[in-house]
């Protein structure tokens, strides 16, 4: 699909994986609106691709309406890469036995509510605008790109609510995808493994710790960089037969119960 004139939204646009897809969907001819809570580094990278910045929790259906009305201002919407996500990690039963050491029951909600609801709202939202364009030449009308993770497939101990959010993610993108096909839309998901973002923090304590989760990948044992994964999510929104699939950029790993 040639995505030349066309506006595109990116949830968690202003940083990690999302920022390294802004610039790339900007560098194949997109306006790109940077959709993020980080005011000052989403307003940057808008300005440097040309894009807009839209301030966006993505729990918020208001926000994600602001975000699908100013791409439809810079060009017809027809890409919504959903990139926005928190993570979590906490044993499901505490060591004492007591009810109140059990798994925080707000934040299992708040991860599934930013990671699952979340890309489902902007998702049904987006495609709703996409779905009033007219068709190019093979029937398309948009694409949506979500991002998962391994931790769908490879669920470590402690990651039950990150896992069940993002295998949330993997088990909607075949339904929504047939359901949207009447609508000229594509729906696919990237899952991506680990991915040097700034999570990881920085300085040599940082680059050894990367080091050494880089040793549990098959080939090539490193961390994956955020232009590895938006390379792929660009062949998900380019190639036009990638429809209903779910892909893991993973170096081959399997992760290991802890």
């Amino acid at each position: 699909m040639d995505i030349t004139g066309a506006s595109a939204i990116v949830t968690g646009g202003a940083s990690g994986i999302g920022a390294a897809v802004v610039r790339q969907l900007a560098a194949r001819g997109a306006k790109v609106v940077v959709a993020d809570l980080n005011a000052e580094l989403g307003e940057a990278l808008a300005q440097e691709v040309g894009g807009a910045f839209v301030g966006v929790d993505v729990t918020d259906t208001e926000q994600i309406k602001n975000a699908v009305d100013k791409a439809g201002e810079l060009g017809p919407l027809r890409v919504l890469v959903n990139s926005a996500g928190i993570g979590w990690a906490q044993r499901t039963i505490g060591r004492d036995g007591e009810f109140d050491s059990a798994h925080d029951l707000g934040a299992f909600t708040k991860v599934i509510g930013i990671n699952l609801i979340g890309t489902f709202d902007a998702l049904r939202l987006a495609a709703t605008a996409m779905s009033r364009n007219e068709p190019d030449a093979d029937g398309q009308r948009g694409v949506v790109v979500n991002m998962a993770s391994v931790a769908a497939f490879d669920g470590q101990i402690g990651q039950a609510s990150y896992s069940a959010s993002k295998g949330g993610v993997v088990g909607m993108t075949l339904p929504i995808a047939r359901d949207l096909s009447s609508a000229g839309i594509r729906v696919n998901t990237v899952a991506p493994g680990l991915i040097d973002t700034p999570i990881y923090g920085e300085g040599e304590a940082s680059e050894q710790f990367k080091a050494k989760l880089g040793e549990s990948v098959l080939f090539p044992k490193r961390l994956g960089v955020p232009d590895e994964l938006a390379s792929m999510v660009i062949e998900c929104v380019t190639n036009s037969y990638m429809n209903g699939e779910v892909i893991r950029v993973d170096g081959g790993i399997r992760m290991p119960p802890k």
